[in-house]
């Protein structure tokens, strides 16, 4: 059993114990004491917020203290084990989508935001603001940010194989995934290297493009051995294996972060959250090698998250506060500016200080337009409670065995539909 495995499983039971603890941590009003000396909003990876919440302190002489984690598989876990246990959560946290899906499951761990902040129903897109709220309606969280996608590509390499550079003959090369799968393979050839990070992205990429019912169907059943868009998925990944034309650097993994200094790969499915990320492992000497063009099939989503407020805050009307300052259109822009998250705010994605930006780390790329046309055609999802867990820890070490030759295609998909059907499993939490 795989560390991540074992985590996820942990993960699963304490899961277990929030929703034994539902209910037994009331949400009153803010602490006797008044206004709060300071709020702790705890997120992963790179939202933004650094420079945002100096204004907000400003404003409001409230200190607000940032608790970040590099990686969300960290993330994870810590507040899982925060929210069962009623003690150790920030006043405002950040849900991502696999964490709000488990979450909904008992949402009274959470504040009901809508008492505490304005009517947003209309100001975000539409399908990202539903999200947010659970089944019972509670709203948990405000929409932060959407994956709307991209591919992120080193010009240097790129030519170095005899490929194009521009962004506009680099699109014409994959107008469809076969054929980045060519692209791919003239790369192999000309470098002998994987032109791409892992297949396990593109796989996320082509089943969130299909959209409909991935793991889950609408009743949260498990259909991930029937579903169409998941069966795309391995499909495609499958192919690119065959091809060759990744490196196998698994996501998150050290070997992958090292990858984007040293030229281990020369793309990779590139989500606009992943653009600082991308940055930050390659490093200033990197600058202006990289480069963003259209994802093969124009759009797509992976990942994204809301702003929620525990309900074992202390001060649950300054906290809701500050996710609706975060949240908002200038925030959001200011985030997209400085990390790279896109903007699930309507105002935001009309304002030209958005549509008009352009990224001087990724060769002055218009990143603004090319995120922001492609996020209007994401199509709605449904993902289950437990879609995280599927992906991470059944059809993402299904598709590594198959590319690695630890298994054969069939043996493949059996590993991943039974691991679905265990890793997917949540009745009787």
């Amino acid at each position: 059993m795989s560390l991540t495995t074992r985590r996820a499983r942990l993960t699963a039971a304490v899961l277990a114990a929030i929703t034994a603890l539902g209910g037994l941590v009331a949400c009153g009003g803010d602490a006797a004491a008044g206004k709060p000396a300071k709020l702790v909003v705890e997120t992963f990876g790179e939202f933004g917020y650094d420079e945002i919440v100096k204004q907000y302190e400003k404003d409001t002489g409230i200190k607000v203290e940032l608790r970040k984690a590099a990686q969300l598989n960290d993330y994870r876990p810590k507040l899982v084990q925060a929210i069962a246990t009623g003690t150790g959560a920030g006043d405002v946290v950040a849900l991502e989508e696999g964490i709000l899906s488990e979450f909904k499951v008992n949402p009274d761990n959470f504040v009901d935001l809508r008492p505490l902040v304005a009517d947003h129903t209309n100001d975000y897109l539409a399908w990202k603001y539903e999200l947010g709220r659970a089944p019972n309606g509670r709203l948990m969280g405000l929409p932060t940010d959407v994956g709307s996608l991209a591919v992120c590509y080193r010009r240097d390499l790129f030519a170095a194989a005899g490929l194009p550079t521009r962004r506009d003959k680099v699109a014409a090369l994959w107008r469809d995934w076969d054929g980045f799968i060519e692209a791919g393979e003239k790369y192999r050839e000309a470098t002998g290297k994987g032109m791409l990070d892992s297949i396990t992205t593109a796989a996320s990429a082509v089943m969130f493009q299909k959209g409909g019912d991935l793991f889950y169907d609408d009743g949260d059943n498990i259909v991930a051995d029937t579903s169409a868009s998941v069966k795309a998925a391995w499909n495609t990944a499958i192919a690119m294996a065959d091809a060759r034309i990744s490196a196998a650097a698994a996501t998150w993994s050290p070997e992958w972060s090292a990858g984007f200094k040293t030229g281990t790969f020369a793309a990779t499915l590139c989500p606009s959250w992943m653009l600082g990320v991308v940055a930050e492992n390659s490093g200033p000497k990197n600058a202006g090698k990289w480069d963003v063009a259209p994802v093969p099939g124009g759009a797509g989503n992976w990942g994204g998250s809301w702003l929620g407020v525990p309900t074992q805050s202390k001060y649950p009307s300054e906290a809701a506060k500050l996710a609706e300052y975060l949240t908002n259109a200038q925030s959001q822009i200011a985030a997209f500016k400085l990390k790279g998250p896109l903007p699930t705010n309507l105002d935001a994605l009309q304002k030209p200080e958005f549509t008009g930006y352009t990224n001087k780390y990724f060769n002055n790329a218009p990143t603004g337009k090319i995120f922001g046309e492609s996020v209007r055609r994401i199509k709605p999802l449904h993902l289950g409670p437990k879609h995280q867990a599927v992906k991470e820890n059944a059809l993402e070490p299904a598709l590594r065995a198959y590319e690695s030759g630890e298994l054969g295609k069939q043996a493949a998909w059996k590993q991943f539909v039974n691991e679905a059907r265990m890793e997917g499993s949540f009745r009787g939490w």
